[in-house]
């Protein structure tokens, strides 16, 4: 008779095992978490491989740390720093990370792409000590029922890899999500996810079907367990709030065989303050098919080399051929001066490419990099806007853009869809009435000897803005962190910053809050409260 072994013999051995091979330059309180893992975890991990900590190897975890990390100011010797960070391979890992961070009271930060903002996924101001979970490592995209058009995507992927893993089952079928490829979808979902497809589909979150998440008791919860209070939460209520999302079911959408796109720029010497306001009162009233943001930056004029004017660029990407986009275009916006010339047909997948400032000739597989096209310091504000700016607001705005070195402003168009969507239809309630939303951005490059001048600067001409934009309040986006608008800690009121994210569903949002995570355990500086007042 072969030798058998007891599966509770099995398991001490493992965990002996695991235990024995734990690296002694790890820390009393590694070790410890490590412990707590093995006991908690039904799959074995390598251990020096799923943490990086100062103590195991300082220049390790430095490159792990800044691996994703978009905004550098964020990544300064005075910025405090994870005691580690852990790797989950596998769900039951993150269970575990849970139950043990819990159990040795442990903060927690999440980080799928490592996009935020105001660096919330790697950066803990005031938690003592905390850890990092880095979902990366759990990044399988299944695209296995096209005839229900659905597909899973685990947190840790980003938005370029699920675009990818689309396209190469349908050319079309897409997804309705964000510009910027690089971003991991766990969070980028959970805030809304806009994206050039918004105004025929929606946001990302408006067509997630299911969701895959860790409670704080360490439970794996779908939709159905964890209930439609959670699932209607966690659809753009902002991430590190409820909970550890592993994975989205997302419903996928129809798109033509050829899409069309264009960049058109505009300088004020070539009337582009009054196309810009042309565009104001156009564009969210084109074809839904027809998405067209403009970007705006100070630039050289050719001519006088020195002197600076504003550049708009017009960079568009429309549902179908060219010939009927230069329809649309001469009925709607003629002020643009669009020409066949000006138009390039290509597939979906390309043109998300386009968008996210990928060389055309750039093949496909070039979105499975995962790596961002931004790393800058720099500080973001973001508006909403109702009315159109008049010209002597955009002339205001003008002189104070020449007067930065390197701000950046992008305007996205809302209608279509947009408005369609009720706005308590999810937490995300910016719809119906809504022409553009505005996001602002001063960058610079010297780290902390020029800090103080641009936070000034982009203080100060957002307070100059106030006066053309929503009120009442005055609206943001969560996805583009701005901590200026208040925080969990001191004396703000979180009445105030969080009607400005989610207008009239915050009180829903703590509510849901305060019932499901009633200890606060997922919390971070601006994460919803478990109760107001």
């Amino acid at each position: 008779m072969a030798f058998a072994i007891s599966k509770r013999n099995a398991t001490a051995f493992l965990v002996t095992l695991l235990l024995v091979s734990v690296p002694l330059s790890f820390s009393t309180l590694q070790q410890d978490f490590v412990k707590c893992l093995v006991d908690n975890s039904d799959v074995s991990f390598p251990i020096t491989a799923s943490f990086f900590s100062p103590d195991q190897n300082a220049t390790l975890f430095k490159e792990e740390l800044e691996s994703t990390a978009q905004n550098l100011r964020y990544l300064t010797p005075s910025n405090p720093k994870p005691v580690f960070i852990f790797e989950p391979l596998y769900e039951t890992h993150v269970q575990a990370a849970v139950v043990c961070a819990k159990k040795l009271q442990l903060h927690l930060r999440l980080r799928s792409g490592g996009h935020d903002y105001e660096g919330l996924s790697f950066v803990a101001e005031d938690e003592t000590p905390f850890v990092i979970v880095d979902l990366s490592k759990l990044r399988q995209v299944d695209v296995d029922d096209l005839d229900s058009n659905s597909a899973w995507a685990h947190a840790g992927a980003t938005i370029g890899e699920v675009y990818y893993r689309i396209q190469e089952k349908s050319q079309t079928h897409g997804f309705p999500a964000g510009l910027c490829s690089s971003l991991g979808i766990g969070g980028h979902l959970v805030g809304g996810a806009y994206g050039s497809m918004m105004r025929k589909f929606g946001l990302g979150a408006d067509n997630v079907l299911d969701a895959r998440i860790v409670d704080a008791n360490g439970q794996i919860l779908d939709r159905a367990a964890m209930g439609e209070d959670v699932f209607w939460a966690i659809r753009g209520g902002g991430g590190g709030s409820f909970g550890v999302i592993l994975a989205w079911k997302i419903k996928l959408v129809p798109v033509p065989a050829t899409v069309t796109v264009f960049t058109v720029t505009k300088t004020l010497e070539q009337d582009g303050t009054k196309v810009l306001y042309k565009w104001q009162q156009v564009a969210d009233k084109l074809d839904d098919d027809l998405f067209i943001r403009v970007i705006i930056s100070p630039a050289s004029k050719t001519t006088k080399p020195g002197n600076r004017t504003i550049s708009m660029s017009y960079q568009a990407q429309f549902l179908g051929d060219s010939n009927r986009l230069l329809q649309v275009m001469q009925k709607s916006f003629p002020e643009l001066g669009l020409t066949k010339k000006d138009c390039t047909e290509m597939s979906w997948i390309k043109s998300v490419m386009y968008i996210a400032g990928f060389p055309n000739s750039a093949p496909p597989e070039a979105l499975l990099a995962g790596k961002s096209l931004f790393k800058n310091h720099f500080k973001a504000k973001s508006d909403f806007v109702k009315e159109p700016i008049p010209v002597e607001g955009l002339e205001g705005l003008w002189e104070r853009f020449l007067e930065e070195d390197s701000p950046l402003t992008i305007w996205n168009p809302y209608g279509g869809m947009m408005s369609r969507i009720s706005e308590s239809e999810i937490p995300f309630p910016h719809r119906n009435g809504t022409l553009f939303k505005i996001q602002w951005l001063s960058t610079w490059q010297d780290g902390k000897v020029s800090e103080a001048r641009h936070m000034k600067w982009i203080r100060e001409m957002y307070s100059y803005m106030e006066q053309y934009v929503s009120n009442n309040p005055r609206q943001a986006y969560v996805n583009y962190r701005d901590l200026d608008l208040g925080t969990n800690e001191g004396e703000s009121d979180a009445r105030e910053w969080g009607a400005k994210y989610y207008k009239g569903n915050f009180e829903r949002l703590v509510k849901i809050k305060g019932e499901f995570d009633p200890d606060n355990f997922f919390r971070h500086e601006q994460s919803v409260p478990t109760k107001i007042g």
